[in-house]
């Protein structure tokens, strides 16, 4: 089973960080930029994804820092 992922979402006027399934923020950010470098921090530990939401809720990236098996070479 992989590690929960990451999130940086909306909180109301500021932007939080936090783990898949759990609603309390890891950290709060003034801006979502803060927020982002502070999630990929926690992925990359947790060597598992981090999505960005944005403004609107809707997802607007996503990087994977675990173990990603490809079956196509490139």
């Amino acid at each position: 089973m992989s590690a929960p992922g990451i999130w940086v979402v909306r909180h109301g006027s500021a932007w939080a960080v936090r783990r898949e399934g759990n609603k309390e923020p890891l950290g709060v950010h003034d801006t979502q930029q803060k927020a982002v470098n502070a999630g990929r921090q926690v992925a990359q530990a947790g060597k598992t994804e981090l999505i960005v939401q944005g403004r609107d809720g809707e997802i607007r990236e996503k990087h994977s820092y675990g173990h990603d098996p490809r079956s196509v070479e490139g």
